[in-house]
C-alpha cells in the first residue's frame, strides 16, 4: 500500500485557511482520495491541551517556551495520529505544520529560522509535508477579516502590526527557498478562486483515475 501524502495549508490568520481546508476536502474526498483533516496545536488529547495553554491571552510565555510547546504539541500529534494515518495508505490535510513555527517563533519571536527547525525536525522525526499551499496575505488585510473582535483575540493575535509583517516576510523566504513544496495562492481572491488556485497546485500528487 502506498503512503498516505500530507498536504499542509500555511498563512496569517485572516488568510482563510479555514475556509480553503473545507473546500479542499471535500473537493479531493470527491475525486477519490481517502483523506482525513487535522489541525495545528492540536489534533489529539495531549496536543489540545497545549493548544489551549498556548493561546490563551492571560498567559505569559517566553520565546523559547512557545516554541517548545509549539514542538511538544507537533511531536504528539506525529507520533499519535499523522504517522499511523500516512502509515495506512490515507492522505492528511493539515491546517498548520512546521512552517508555521519556522514563521512565528523563529522569524516573529527571533529565535532564528535554523534553531526552531532543529527542534521541530527532533519533534517531527523529520517528517515533512508532501505539498504546503501558502495562503499569502497582507497583514492589514488579514486582521481586517479577523474584524475589531480584540477581546476575543488569543495571545498570539494580539501581537502588534510588525510582528505579523515580519512573520509573512518570513513565510515568503521559506516559499522561494523551496518552490517544489511551497505553493503561493494569492488569499486576497475569493474563496471559489483560491480553491481552484490550491487544486491545480496539488492536482500532480493525485493518483490516476481509472478508465
Amino acid at each position: 500500500m502506498a503512503r498516505g501524502r500530507l498536504i499542509t495549508i500555511e498563512g496569517l490568520d485572516g488568510a482563510g485557511k479555514t475556509t480553503l481546508a473545507a473546500t479542499l476536502l471535500y473537493e479531493l474526498r470527491a475525486r477519490g482520495v481517502d483523506i482525513e483533516p487535522l489541525r495545528e496545536p492540536g489534533g489529539v488529547v495531549i496536543a489540545e491541551k497545549i493548544r489551549t495553554l498556548v493561546k490563551d491571552p492571560e498567559m505569559t510565555i517566553g520565546p523559547r517556551a512557545e516554541a517548545l510547546l509549539y514542538a511538544a504539541a507537533r511531536a504528539q500529534l506525529v507520533e499519535e495520529a499523522l504517522e499511523p494515518v500516512l502509515s495506512r495508505g490515507t492522505w492528511v490535510l493539515l491546517d498548520r505544520f512546521v512552517d508555521s513555527s519556522l514563521a512565528y517563533q523563529g522569524a516573529g519571536r527571533g529565535l532564528g529560522i535554523d534553531v526552531v527547525k532543529a527542534i521541530n525536525e527532533f519533534g517531527t522525526g523529520g517528517l515533512a509535508p508532501d505539498r504546503t499551499l501558502l495562503l499569502e496575505i497582507d497583514p492589514a488585510l488579514g486582521r481586517v477579516r479577523q474584524g475589531s473582535r480584540l477581546e476575543g483575540f488569543d495571545r498570539l493575535e494580539r501581537e502588534e502590526e510588525s510582528f505579523f509583517a515580519t512573520i509573512a516576510a518570513a513565510y515568503s523566504e521559506i516559499a522561494d527557498a523551496e518552490p517544489e513544496r511551497v505553493r503561493r495562492i494569492n488569499a486576497s481572491w475569493g474563496a471559489d478562486e483560491v480553491a481552484e488556485a490550491a487544486l491545480v497546485e496539488v492536482e500532480d500528487l493525485l493518483p490516476a483515475r481509472a478508465g
